[in-house]
């Protein structure tokens, strides 16, 4: 589909510096912009590329004062990133807006559909399931029984949501994301034996909440794993049993979340970070990357890095130090040795 520099004003709300008419039909980096592309300068760093990107419009912050001459149109807005994001939504919206039911999907009889659903080749629907308005479920995704999932929700290929489970409306689920997994629970019963003990909760996922590909969220062993409305979680990442994650919280790849531990809203926790269980994190936290949290952290607002993890500030300066170990470790040697000298 083509789009005018005149239709991507008006869905912007932004004012237009050149040809109203000119069209694009496709998303380009300023760098690599061609010819009937649409581009953004967000970055100064990338302000030189304007004079010579071939691309046919330019979304640039109103501000932007132009110092050399140049051939593309410019929709001015207040935010060039946050119109491009949005319009970036509105081209996914577009492309991926299939609606109906496929022949070859199972959906149980007493399953309930929405209106404006889609339902994809081979993916499965299970008794009792309650499928909101708008829903994509794409090809080969499980949908246990008694599971419901919100409106407007998105559930990409190869997404498997066991049963009892609740999803809530606008969430966005990629591809290999497991909800309702068993929780890892077992007793020791006797000498290297260990029985399983079985998980009989659920998860709720509230609304606006996305899940990378790959990221498993555990069932409750009782009650329910709850992950709060606007929560983010990154690919590869494993929630466990029980574990409760605030609002607006920001979980990034390859991060393990032990049992039972709750964690604040408005969170932000680094790549491989390990988080023991039954610890609790306040509101507004932020943890470095690769860091190991082995007790709660209950200071609203702090940054901490490390494992055992401690205050990023005291983490630096200790740091510091440890790369200076070997110089003073070689210094020692050579004070001992000049003392045994003497003596």
């Amino acid at each position: 589909m083509k789009f005018s520099a005149k239709i991507i004003a008006e869905l912007l709300n932004a004012e237009i510096a050149g040809d109203p008419m000119v069209e694009i039909d496709k998303l380009s980096k300023i760098e690599e912009g061609i010819a009937g592309s649409l581009t953004f300068l967000a970055n100064p760093k990338y302000t030189h590329y304007i004079y010579s990107t071939k691309a046919s419009i330019v979304i640039v912050n109103k501000d932007f004062v132009p110092e050399q001459p140049m051939t593309a149109t410019l929709i001015r807005v207040d935010s060039a990133y946050q119109a491009f994001a949005k319009l970036l939504e509105i081209y996914n919206q577009i492309k991926f807006n299939k609606t109906g039911i496929s022949q070859q999907a199972f959906i149980s009889r007493n399953a309930v559909v929405g209106k404006n659903a889609y339902i994809g080749e081979f993916a499965y629907v299970g008794e009792n399931a309650r499928i909101g308005n708008n829903v994509k479920i794409y090809p080969q995704a499980f949908i246990g029984d008694n599971t419901v999932i919100g409106d407007n929700t998105i559930i990409y290929s190869g997404v498997k949501i066991y049963s009892d489970n609740i999803i809530g409306k606008e969430c966005t689920f990629h591809s290999g994301v497991v909800i309702g997994a068993d929780g890892f629970g077992f007793a020791p019963n006797g000498e290297h034996y260990f029985t399983k003990v079985a998980q009989i909760g659920n998860v709720i996922i509230e609304d606006e909440v996305e899940i990378g590909a790959n990221t498993t969220v555990d069932r409750a062993t009782l009650g329910s794993t709850i992950i709060h409305k606007g929560v983010k979680l990154d690919n590869l990442i494993q929630i466990a049993h029980n574990v409760e994650i605030g609002e607006n919280t920001v979980i990034i790849s390859q991060t393990g979340i032990a049992g039972s531990t709750k964690i604040g809203k408005n969170c932000m926790i680094g790549g491989q970070v390990g988080i023991i269980g039954h610890l609790k994190i306040a509101d507004n936290i932020k943890i470095a990357a690769q860091s190991g949290v082995a007790a709660s952290l209950l200071e609203e607002g702090a940054c901490y890095q490390g494992s055992p993890a401690y205050k990023i500030r005291d983490y630096q300066k200790s740091y510091i130090f440890f790369q200076k170990l070997p110089a003073m470790a070689k210094r020692l040697e050579e004070l001992e040795k000049s003392v045994k000298g003497k003596e």
